[in-house]
């Protein structure tokens, strides 16, 4: 190789080589080969469209709210590939609108849509050019929230107390016009088809205008715990038994009585305002003498359900041609001298004597369905002399309520009254109905 390189010959070859590849490229250029699109300066630019691009808005966040901007746009980028492919992979440029400026008044106004962090190489289109957007006061006001909820999906029958809502206000960030729009402010307790018993729900908050449209504003706190109490409405009744069927042939039914003497019937308020009484036939054909039994209750239709699923059935039967003494009476036939027969009891009715409820909350509220006004009348019995020493204000009326929640009860009417006389209601019970009182905020 050394005396390659040493020869003469050697060197003028290889030059001559060169020399004719030389040749052969400068005849290639003039031939118009460089004007192809390997060898064009022009194919090392391009285009590219990028679509979507997040739009940042810049403004005062904490006294201004701005509405009206577009979220993306789309962006075309002109210039060489090499630099359009990083820009494409690593969008690491920002499009944005400026509203920094302290001299931006309130109001609608035409602004620029601008990108940042682009290499000056490259020409950058943008669409939309111009955004529309509104620039406004922020407020914080409070607002009531009431609890909504569909009836349709509660049990038949069933019927649900007023929601319990807490925190019942909640504060509501926007722009001031947005505000001023606020004409509802819901939670929604979300219910399944048949629910029977009491719900408790996280609600979501929403903020509506006049045609319940949802409107775009801060709400704190997002949710608030909702309360819901089902229950089905129920009325206490006497039991009142009636003979049915024609007794046996010199069989006698004296009485007949129903233990307990009154039950508790659950359905539609509509249906139990029209039940004065629970009527309970009683079949006598088949009896002899008197019995004790237990009977099914039949419950009315529409009532879902009473207090209990039957009753005990006392029927008094003796034979027909039985005569039977009464001492008292027996008693009345003997003649007697002037003074010596026991004197009969005498009445007297009180009437419109007020019931008085005891154990109400302050923040609570009651109202007497029945009796009306929450008065009833009491008939006192015994000798006139003891009836001449009472006086009206002797006699006390009075519910217990302390235990009781939101909602229609029945409760028992409890006397107070001098003990030398007997005494009976005209209602021996009241339904009342419990409601909470709103306080003003």
């Amino acid at each position: 190789m050394d005396r390659l390189m040493n020869s003469s010959w050697f060197i003028k070859v290889v030059s001559l080589v060169l020399a004719i590849l030389l040749a052969v490229s400068v005849s290639f250029q003039e031939a118009g080969l460089s004007e192809s699109p390997l060898f064009s300066p022009r194919a090392k630019n391009g285009t590219e469209k990028i679509q979507s691009v997040p739009v940042e808005v810049w403004y005062d966040r904490e006294n201004l709210v701005v509405s009206g901007e577009p979220k993306t746009v789309d962006v075309t980028l002109e210039g060489p590939k090499v630099l359009l492919l990083s820009a494409k992979n690593q969008r690491d440029f920002k499009v944005y609108i400026d509203l920094t400026d302290p001299e931006i008044s309130m109001g609608d106004k035409r602004v620029p849509i601008k990108i940042k962090d682009i290499n000056e190489k490259i020409k950058v289109s943008i669409n939309p050019v111009y955004a529309q957007v509104s620039v406004q006061e922020k407020i914080t006001k409070e607002f009531k929230v009431e609890a909504e909820y569909d009836r349709t999906l509660l049990e038949d029958g069933y019927t649900s107390d007023k929601p319990d809502i807490s925190p019942e206000r909640v504060s509501i960030t926007g722009a001031k016009d947005i505000i001023d729009r606020i004409s509802y402010v819901k939670a929604t307790i979300e219910l399944s088809r048949g629910v029977n018993g009491t719900v408790h729900r996280e609600a979501r908050v929403r903020a509506l205008d006049r045609e319940f449209n949802k409107l775009n504003v801060i709400i704190d706190p997002e949710t608030v715990n909702a309360s819901l109490t089902i229950r089905i409405p129920s009325k206490t009744v006497p039991i009142k038994p009636v003979q049915s069927g024609s007794p046996k042939n010199g069989v006698k039914i004296s009485a007949i009585q129903a233990e307990p003497k009154e039950i508790t019937l659950f359905g539609e308020e509509s249906v139990l305002s029209n039940i004065g009484a629970l009527t309970l036939p009683i079949d006598v054909s088949k009896i002899n003498n008197s019995t004790t039994f237990n009977m099914d209750v039949n419950l009315p239709e529409g009532v879902q359900r009473a207090s209990r699923k039957e009753v005990t059935v006392t029927v008094k039967a003796e034979p027909e041609n039985q005569e039977t003494a009464d001492p008292v009476d027996e008693k009345e036939d003997i003649p007697a001298e002037e003074g010596t027969r026991p004197q009969a009891d005498k009445t007297r009715t009180i009437s419109k004597v007020n019931v008085q409820p005891a154990g109400l909350p302050e923040d609570y509220q009651l109202e007497f369905v029945t009796p009306a006004q929450g008065q009833t009348d009491v008939t006192l019995k015994g000798s006139e002399e003891e009836l001449k020493k009472i006086n009206d204000s002797d006699i006390l009326l009075s519910i217990d309520v302390s235990n009781l929640e939101e909602g229609e009860h029945t409760v028992d009417i409890k006397v107070k009254a001098p003990a030398a006389a007997k005494w009976e209601l005209a209602s021996s019970q009241a339904t009342v109905k419990i409601t909470k009182v709103e306080k003003d905020a």
